[in-house]
């Protein structure tokens, strides 16, 4: 049984707030406990305007290390790089940035292993980790395809899976690297943060299917072992 604890907001300005400030209490207890906080976000246009406030919080940036749920395989310096687009709002501030694509896009799998290798040199598990969820259902680079089994099993050591969506997203034709299944239910806490009726439809039947669900969302929340808060915006 998934426990779920919905957060519901008028507008995504109330949602973009509460999230912040959500995130940002995450840190600030994650510093307090161990001195340091790692913490793994979305990338995409979605979280601009949470990032954009969470990055004001007046925060010891210095101790905190911010890994991507997933990535592209482009250049940092590309538009569609995830921890590119992380890393502008939070290395001015003092935070570290670990990308976890590189690599060749030509050889994806290689690149997962990669990742999966140097992740493992990270102290785990994350304080956080916030997910996003696409209108066909995938969480982090979790699609359906080839690779699925792969990177919803992936166990917590088993941290990064080179994937290839099938079909790919026409706004990101390219291949990725995920965190896997395992390691992005490992954190300490867990949330999703969307927008939209489409999306809430699609999160609602997930859950309800739960393990049974062909949806990479219902799949993985299906074996979480920790309450998940979702927070959701009509807009």
């Amino acid at each position: 049984m998934i426990e779920v604890a919905w957060r519901n907001y008028d507008t995504g300005e109330q949602m973009a707030a509460a999230v912040a400030q959500e995130v940002g209490e995450s840190i600030r207890s994650a510093l307090a406990a161990r001195g340091r906080a790692l913490i793994v976000l979305p990338g995409g246009k979605s979280p601009g305007p949470v990032l954009e406030k969470l990055a004001s919080a007046p925060l010891d940036w210095t101790w905190v290390t911010i890994l991507p749920t997933d990535d592209r395989l482009v250049p940092l310096s590309d538009p569609l790089s995830n921890a590119g687009m992380i890393a502008r709002h939070f290395v001015p501030r003092g935070a570290k940035v670990m990308p976890i694509a590189v690599g060749s896009a030509g050889d994806y799998r290689a690149a997962g292993r990669a990742a999966d290798s140097w992740l493992s040199k990270l102290e785990w598990p994350p304080d956080l980790v916030w997910l996003g969820v696409g209108q066909d259902g995938h969480t982090a680079s979790i699609f359906s395809g080839p690779d699925f089994e792969e990177a919803i099993d992936g166990t917590e050591v088993r941290r990064a899976v080179g994937v290839m969506p099938n079909p790919l997203p026409p706004e990101a034709p390219v291949a990725r690297i995920t965190l896997s299944g395992g390691a992005l239910l490992s954190a300490r806490e867990l949330m999703l943060v969307f927008s939209g009726a489409n999306k809430r439809a699609v999160v609602e039947r997930a859950i309800k299917e739960g393990r049974r669900s062909n949806l990479p969302i219902g799949r993985l929340l299906a074996e979480t072992k920790q309450p998940i808060v979702i927070h959701w915006s009509p807009a």
